[in-house]
């Protein structure tokens, strides 16, 4: 009666052996990660377009961006407690069979409430690839009694980048030859190759080493569902206030601050929290740098947001002109990571990147109008370097710093945390500058981000747990 399952595992672990962490694994796992960048800003050159033909406002269009985020920083630690529980093969092929569906929502309802249900369900999809990925490495590192070589992990953040950088002219394409439908229905046949290769080449989910997963917990105490439901009060309320701080909505503030207190009060009692305050508490480490990924995010995305609209509308260049402006910035964020990949010291590369961009923003004070043009283009080429070095060696360390068996949960919950990073880097934007580009402006936010900065310097050269190699992750996960 036994054997089947036996030879089922059997084949399973076989095949574990086989792929190892080689190109066909890396090729499976990394790839669906892409997916959730590469919809944030494929979108971008869509707004307009979509605005027209939906009969909304170019306004009213950016909540198609903020439905996104909204949804990938609630869904990330979701997915990543799902696939620590279930499995992070099951994870990974439904978050994609989920996008799939939502690139094909507006091929059958093409207003805007359609568009952006559709942009929310491809964002509820694409956010459980990296928890998912982050956890299958996990499991793999643990069937195979060796650890992950580090290209590996660096090809996670090295995946983001590239489609953070290819987004925008993929999505140009097929606006220009097809219409904005394509940028969703693209999602359709990638999807299904990346089904495809994980199917082949990511061991099944029975075949997970012992010691994880839901195990003898009834469904609704494993998966703590008024602590998640309690998580996404908290990020929501949090997120909205962020994103539309100037309309003066602070009653959210209280709302976001009693959903918080409540979560933590649940979190302390739950006998397996969604959200682990107390491994928070003893895992300093960890903790620390959830918020090295809020303050450097903060950093990266105050020139992200601030830079692109000053050049188009201060400088006066064209929306072309500006992309190829950027992508120096793109190129040396993709060398950056290449090189920390290969020579893995996470504390150094941190105090790399936090000493940069205290110079970039210091720097922002020599940029006006009349600037030169080699000069702007230097100093906005600055910040792709430590956009590469904090992406891969944050990543690194969390991946060593993660419980076991909650690796999904704490990796996806890095991702949230980075993206509050990017919504208070436009509320912070919208306080400094206003509604209009200005030299001023870009000054103040080059003070912002040399604040922000000097605080993740301190952290980084104060942690001395980034100094070590040890793997910190203890087993807490016993029912």
């Amino acid at each position: 009666m036994t054997a089947a399952p036996n030879t089922a595992q059997a084949k399973a672990q076989a095949l574990a052996e086989r792929t190892g962490f080689g190109p066909r694994f890396a090729a499976a796992t990394l790839t669906g990660p892409a997916l959730n960048p590469l919809n944030t800003t494929m979108i971008a050159v869509a707004l307009v377009p979509i605005a027209d033909a939906t009969g909304v406002s170019t306004a009213t269009a950016l909540w198609l961006v903020a439905g996104l985020y909204l949804v990938s920083s609630v869904g990330q630690p979701t997915w990543g407690r799902l696939a620590d529980l279930f499995g992070p093969r099951r994870v990974y092929l439904l978050g994609l069979t989920f996008a799939a569906l939502g690139g094909l929502v507006p091929l059958f309802f093409p207003t805007f409430g359609g568009v952006l249900a559709a942009r929310m369900l491809i964002g509820l999809g694409t956010s459980a690839q990296y928890p998912a990925a982050m956890t299958l490495i996990s499991d793999q590192e643990a069937r195979l009694k060796r650890e992950p070589p580090h290209s590996l992990l660096a090809g996670l953040s090295l995946a983001s980048l590239v489609s953070i950088s290819v987004g925008p002219v993929l999505g140009g394409l097929l606006v220009h030859f097809l219409s904005w439908r394509a940028i969703f229905l693209v999602n359709v046949p990638a999807a299904i190759l990346i089904a495809i290769a994980a199917l082949r080449f990511l061991p099944p989910d029975r075949s997970r080493p012992s010691g994880v997963g839901r195990r003898s917990l009834p469904l609704h105490a494993a998966l703590d569902i008024p602590g998640i439901v309690l998580f996404a009060g908290t990020t929501l309320t949090s997120l909205v206030f962020l994103l539309d701080i100037e309309s003066g909505v602070w009653w959210l503030l209280p709302v976001a601050l009693a959903f918080g207190t409540m979560l933590v009060l649940w979190e302390r009692r739950a006998r397996r929290p969604f959200l682990d305050v107390r491994m928070l508490v003893r895992n300093g480490a960890l903790t620390r740098t959830y918020l090295r990924f809020f303050l450097s995010y903060i950093a990266i995305f105050a020139v992200t947001y601030t830079v692109s609209p000053w050049l188009q509308e201060v400088r006066g260049y064209d929306t072309d002109i500006v992309g190829w402006m950027l992508l120096p910035a793109a190129l040396l964020a993709m060398g950056a990571n290449r090189m920390v990949a290969r020579l893995p010291k996470p504390r150094l590369a941190l105090a790399v990147a936090a000493a940069v961009q205290i110079a970039g923003g210091a720097l922002m004070w020599a940029l006006h109008a009349e600037t030169a043009l080699w000069l702007v283009l230097v100093v906005v080429a600055l910040f792709g370097i430590p956009q590469g070095l904090v992406a891969v060696s944050n990543q690194a360390v969390l991946y060593r710093q993660a419980p076991v068996g909650q690796v999904g949960v704490a990796s996806g919950l890095s991702r949230t945390f980075l993206q509050i990073g990017a919504m208070t880097a436009s509320a912070l934007i919208a306080i400094v500058v206003g509604a209009s580009p200005s030299d001023a402006g870009l000054h103040r936010i080059g003070i912002v981000i040399v604040i922000a900065s000097v605080l993740v310097l301190a952290l980084v050269l104060w942690d001395r747990s980034l100094s070590t190699a040890a793997d910190t992750r203890d087993v807490d996960f016993a029912d």
